[in-house]
């Protein structure tokens, strides 16, 4: 029996997507034991972000205070680079970095963000395990230093300008001891300058800046 390439791809993607709701009523039938009582989570949170985006690496810190389980309300900042989907990174013979061919400015994104996180399926799976979705939106400055320049010494001519962004993202906090806070988020970010854009590339002005960042969040609740 020969099975298509396009059948088999529509099958995994309904079994991804089907094993956590199978996962949940296997727990809820599975329960014999009496139930152990909710785990009690402080209402304030404080902690940082270690980011991989695809313009490389980032940073940043949060803020969070939950009004109640499912619903917590956050601000956070970072720091990253944005880089072009056209940069091709070059080394020369001594592991060094050469400058990109093309290249104007380097671009970085520093967001102030507020916003809501919705803890999901929080009647039904363990405290050790907590899904949500979030949302957030806030300024955002954009640093620009010459490319062509060493990384350090470029930001003597730094520029900045600001925007508008925000992104919206996927993920869960892991564990259930009441102080400690590790989790994973992937997020889409997307930037909007208020004039008409920065020049990245020689003759490509953009005004849009996005990118896809898995961010790890670690810290501590209180």
């Amino acid at each position: 029996m020969i099975v298509k390439k396009e059948d088999l791809v529509k099958k995994l993607f309904i079994l991804i997507f089907t094993i956590p709701f199978i996962l949940i009523n296997a727990q809820k039938i599975g329960e014999i034991a009496k139930e152990k009582p909710r785990i009690q989570f402080p209402n304030n949170s404080l902690g940082m972000d270690i980011m991989i985006g695809e313009g490389g690496f980032g940073f940043g810190g949060f803020y969070r205070y939950a009004f109640s389980i499912p619903l917590t309300g956050f601000i956070d900042f970072s720091i990253s680079e944005s880089k072009n989907e056209r940069e091709i990174e070059r080394y020369d013979i001594f592991g060094r970095p050469l400058p990109i061919i093309g290249k104007k400015n380097r671009v970085f994104l520093l967001p102030l963000n507020f916003g809501v996180q919705y803890r999901m399926f929080y009647e039904s799976l363990t405290d050790n395990l907590r899904p949500y979705i979030n949302f957030g939106v806030g300024p955002t400055m954009l640093v620009t230093s010459p490319a062509q320049e060493e990384f350090f010494k470029s930001f003597g001519k730094a520029k900045s300008k600001f925007g508008l962004g925000g992104y919206v993202g996927l993920g869960a906090n892991i564990g259930s001891h009441p102080n400690n806070l590790v989790g994973i988020n992937i997020r889409y970010f997307l930037a909007k300058t208020f004039d008409d854009g920065i020049e990245q590339y020689y003759g490509d002005v953009r005004n849009t800046f996005g990118q896809v960042y898995l961010t790890i969040n670690i810290g501590i609740m209180y």
